[in-house]
């Protein structure tokens, strides 16, 4: 089964089974390498539920200051842990005077940490400090000017008028004692308020969203002018700590990474390159789902540039045998997540023996696997769930690692930076998402290697007129998708053709929740057009996917 060069996006794949199956040692279970670095300047974030809670974190990172996301029933105690600077209480989809609403423990407005509540963080705190939260008369959502009547503190340098993010149907009517209005808007009287005295501040608003103007200037003011911290959070400090962190946790064993070729697991091989040398171990298992000429590229690039040894596994048949027939999407993913596993666990064993099994989980897959705003009593979730992950396998019961996550505490953007760092070229640090069943769900219908090898001419089109055109770093996702189930008629060098059409789906977005359709030049499309139903065998038409998400997924799969 081993042979040389090709490459893969199946690290997500066994990312996700992962997360479901393998248990964390109980050494593993706090992060000193974090804790180091929150000694010094660090907010918490209370989740209520809030689709922006993330956003804020994100938010505060890029102050330089360390933000961690908890859930909403954190207790006192267990946030003094933390030496906090600050604490935020994010917004949430219920009002706060419903029966079943979330609730923070009362004790933390004693404890004289500055304290910043968005939206409903902003109604609970009036609330249990004694004021009065109502349905509002007219609701407000989408852009609003804010008023500022107290341009000091919280508001420093936001200017009066400027827009400012609303999504809420409930205010605060009456405020506690203590406090004073800060601004308003047309709708809201209270849209910014304050206890001075006791480091205590509420807006209606978003400001961490991107439609707020004035946000960023006020995360500052509370990170920087309120709650005194400093810029500790820095891309050197972070790559400093986890090499130190690795090899004590490590020391002279050996360490397995499934490599994908993505920014993940390129930035994490980096590291830990870096840290424990000869000791990793990375495998890359083709499927043969990725796309044209990128399997020979990555293990190029890898061994003879960057001098990390790769083990080049390849099951482009075995995979190609077990989805033979499958048309559903979900079987797909389902299936190829097996197979993988599989592949792995006969791999890692021929290999081996691994002490330790490396992973590039992020923030993100770690908030969301906490269920960071699940009710403690009920279990169930307060927020609105947007959009679900599917696990694709787990992992056989015999198959036992230490993990180790030196990314868990980082957003995607943060990988980036960490990957330029370490010195991943252009090329890998900005490379657009690939899923991990990669074109085996970018087929619609059954797979086979003849419609794969037609994506792969039609996708590789594609990627080099975005790359010539300059579009590349501008787009999130941007990539063909064919329907070999539908055919049309269409004419060639005057003769009849009856082929298959291919979807261009070009996306712009900054996390991947949500996205638009590229506004890219008609030059442009043309040009892709007209060279994929020349060169590309079976495709007569280029159709263009203007859905944007939601409704649509930005897979079609």
């Amino acid at each position: 089964m081993v042979s040389s060069p090709p490459t893969s996006s199946n690290a997500q794949i066994l990312e996700d089974a992962l997360a479901s199956s393998i248990k964390e040692s109980p050494d593993q279970t706090s992060d000193s390498t974090t804790d180091k670095l929150n000694s010094r300047s660090m907010i918490a974030i209370l989740d209520f539920g809030s689709q922006y809670s993330e956003l804020i974190a994100r938010r505060i990172r890029e102050t330089q200051v360390y933000s961690e996301v908890l859930t909403y029933h954190t207790t006192t105690e267990d946030l003094l842990k933390l030496s906090p600077k600050g604490i935020i209480l994010s917004g949430g989809p219920n009002s706060v005077y419903d029966e079943s609403a979330p609730h923070c423990d009362p004790a933390i407005f004693e404890l004289g940490i500055p304290i910043l509540g968005v939206c409903y963080g902003m109604q609970l705190m009036a609330k249990q400090l004694g004021g009065s939260v109502e349905r509002a008369d007219r609701g407000e959502y989408g852009k609003a000017e804010l008023q500022i009547d107290d341009p000091t503190d919280l508001l420093t340098n936001v200017d009066t008028g400027v827009t400012m993010w609303m999504s809420h149907g409930d205010s605060v009517i009456d405020l506690p004692e203590g406090f004073e209005i800060l601004a308003h808007t047309a709708n809201t009287p209270c849209a910014a308020i304050a206890d001075h005295a006791r480091k205590l501040y509420g807006v209606q608003f978003h400001p961490e969203v991107v439609h707020s103007a004035g946000g960023m200037a006020m995360i500052r003011n509370f990170v920087y002018h309120i709650c005194g911290c400093e810029p500790s959070w820095t891309t050197d400090a972070f790559i400093e700590n986890s090499i130190r962190e690795i090899r004590a946790q490590v020391g002279e064993k050996s360490v397995l990474l499934a490599l994908s070729g993505g920014v993940d697991s390129s930035t994490l091989a980096f590291l830990l390159h870096r840290a424990i040398g000869d000791q990793l171990t990375c495998m890359f298992i083709d499927q043969g789902f990725m796309r044209k000429l990128e399997p020979e590229r990555l293990v190029k690039l890898f061994e003879e540039q960057f001098h990390i040894h790769v083990e080049y596994v390849n099951a482009r048949d075995r995979f190609l045998k077990q989805v033979e027939g499958i048309t559903e999407p979900e079987e797909k993913r389902k299936l190829i997540g097996y197979e993988f596993i599989k592949v792995f666990e006969e791999e890692s064993q021929r290999l081996g023996p691994f002490d330790f099994l490396a992973q590039g989980t992020l923030y993100p897959d770690v908030i969301e696997s906490a269920d960071t705003n699940a009710d403690p009593v009920t279990g169930k979730r307060v927020a609105v769930k947007i959009k679900s992950h599917h696990n694709v396998g787990g992992l056989p019961d015999n198959l036992r690692f230490t993990l180790v996550e030196p990314l868990r505490k980082l957003f995607k953007d943060e990988v980036r930076k960490v990957g330029t760092a370490l010195g991943l070229p252009e090329e890998i640090v900005k490379r657009q998402p690939f899923p991990g069943p990669g074109l085996a769900i970018r087929i619609i219908g059954e797979i086979t290697s003849d419609r794969l090898n037609t994506l792969r001419d039609a996708d590789l089109i594609v990627r080099q007129e975005i790359n010539r055109s300059g579009q590349y770093n501008k787009l999130w996702q941007a990539f063909a998708v064919l329907l070999p189930t539908v055919r049309s008629v269409g004419v060639m060098g005057d003769k009849r053709t009856y082929s298959h059409p291919v979807v261009l789906r070009l996306v712009t977005s900054e996390d991947g929740m949500t996205a638009d359709w590229a506004r890219v030049p008609y030059e442009l499309l043309e040009t892709i057009s007209n060279r994929i139903v020349n060169e590309v065998e079976g495709i007569n038409r280029v159709v263009l996917d203007i859905t944007s998400k939601p409704p649509g997924t930005i897979e079609w799969e």
